[in-house]
């Protein structure tokens, strides 16, 4: 009866999904495309019955990447696997585009209405599906179960917030959950949790992105920028969600006022200037966003995407004028005049980098000598760092990493990664430790230890799902 109610909300709730993914869509061109794919209607032609598909959901960008690691493995494990390939976000389905080869299908996830779904099963008659980390809708898992379609949760994680957000709803996300025919978990925390709604963790493997390695030549690219410009070391506020660039822009601007204030000679060095500091947003669209906040906040502005061989060879960065703006005879803008009463025009080597670009995280960990962790000084739950770690790049988070509690903890007790109590103090300690050589070789090398010692979950995830699909019928 939940479940029908469910049902009926949902299926209401499909005009006001258009609207939604119209409105995104004015931003990201992704989400216009085969939208009718969302509620279960294919152009393409149906299936043939005993294809065999292997489904993996991944539903954004950091799901795809663990699941290309997982692929990977089953490809080898499963020689001629043919790839059913569903995503959420159109910047996970832009990812999912690059692991397909001849025979993949790549589509949106289903909504999940009773009729949704049920077309989604029939015309692809998958042998399986993978759900990666968190995905686990109702009806799906009613209909995978009632179709003999084992739905299976690899590198599965579970918060404590989200456990008490589906604690709430019980009567729909239990039977969803113990409806799971394996569940392979992240760490001993998450698998407790997800035993309190209903499931049994088949096993505890680890998570699957500390088997990625980093695009080597995009690391050594960014290692070689890092050794051209000399001189002063890169702080980096890496995967920034919204309210994080404006509160350190804020810093920034805050502790510039005070140094030029300070009329003493013997004034300490702004952590301003102690470093030069690029900004990664986590999603492209808002690259230009972050780029007028930083105009805005009265810094100098160097974009990746105007570096022709990194930021030594990048044009000097020019100050326009907010939109709007009066000009006065002296040719500046009345919000740059303002600015100036605290801000000087900045130098072309002590403007603000902004990387602008996708795909190149490699290359910004490489350039970079320590790492902000973005999302954790927002209440997001703070992005992945095993990346960073990686890299051999250390990162300081702030008190939101809920989304990655146990590996922010290890790498925390390795040395790795540092845990500051709010931006501003988190800003302290990054220049800091980017400033002292010694600590920081130390740190870096408990990067790479710590990124090592966890890696082997592929492999444990590939095996035991290729056991299962030998023992299905």
């Amino acid at each position: 009866m939940i479940r029908a109610f469910y049902s009926f909300l949902l299926w209401l709730a499909q005009p006001l999904l258009r609207r939604k993914l119209a409105h995104r869509a004015d931003h990201e061109a992704g989400y216009r495309i085969h939208v009718d794919e969302r509620f279960g209607r294919y152009t393409m032609e149906a299936v043939p019955a005993g294809a065999g598909l292997v489904w993996v959901h991944a539903v954004s960008l950091g799901e795809t990447r663990a699941a290309a690691l997982l692929i990977t493995a089953l490809r080898e494990r499963l020689p001629g696997m043919r790839l059913l390939l569903t995503h959420g976000t159109a910047t996970g389905r832009s990812e999912g585009k690059t692991l397909l080869q001849r025979g993949d299908i790549q589509v949106w996830q289903p909504w999940d209405t009773k009729g949704t779904v049920k077309r989604f099963l029939a015309h692809f008659r998958p042998r399986i599906g993978i759900l990666m980390e968190t995905e686990v809708w109702p009806n799906l898992a009613h209909a995978c179960k009632a179709a003999g379609v084992p739905l299976v949760l690899a590198n599965a994680r579970l918060s404590e917030k989200s456990l008490q957000q589906a604690q709430r709803l019980r009567w729909l996300s239990k039977p969803a959950y113990a409806s799971l025919a394996a569940v392979w978990a992240q760490t001993e925390a998450d698998a407790q949790r997800l035993m309190q709604l209903g499931t049994t963790v088949t096993a505890v493997v680890g998570n699957l992105k500390f088997d990625a390695t980093p695009d080597t030549d995009k690391w050594q690219a960014g290692q070689a920028w890092r050794a051209a410009l000399g001189g002063r070391p890169v702080v980096l506020l890496a995967s920034s969600r919204a309210g994080e660039e404006q509160a350190l822009l804020r810093i920034l601007q805050a502790k510039m006022a005070e140094n030029r204030m300070d009329k003493s000679r013997s004034a300490p060095e702004s952590i301003v200037d102690r470093v030069r500091w690029l900004i990664v947003p986590r999603h492209p669209q808002r690259f230009d966003e972050v780029a007028t906040l930083i105009a805005q906040h009265g810094f100098g502005l160097s974009r990746r995407s105007q570096w022709p061989q990194g930021p030594a060879s990048a044009p000097q960065p020019r100050r326009t004028a907010a939109a709007g703006a009066s000009t006065n005879d002296a040719g500046l803008s009345s919000v740059e005049r303002s600015m100036a009463l605290v801000h000087e025009p900045a130098a072309p080597d002590s403007s603000l980098w902004l990387g602008d670009s996708m795909g190149e995280m490699a290359q910004y960990y490489g350039l970079a000598d320590v790492a902000l962790l973005g999302g954790s000084f927002e209440p997001f739950g703070g992005q992945n760092l095993i990346e960073a770690a990686a890299c051999a790049c250390p990162v300081v988070m702030g008190p939101h990493t809920y989304n990655f509690a146990e590996a922010a903890e290890l790498a925390q007790a390795a040395g790795a990664a540092f845990r500051a109590t709010s931006l501003d103090k988190a800003v302290r300690l990054a220049v800091d430790l980017a400033c002292d050589a010694a600590r920081l070789q130390t740190a870096r090398e408990a990067a790479s230890g710590f990124a090592a010692a966890h890696r082997g979950a592929t492999e444990k995830t590939a095996k035991a799902i290729a056991e299962l699909l030998f023992l299905s019928p």
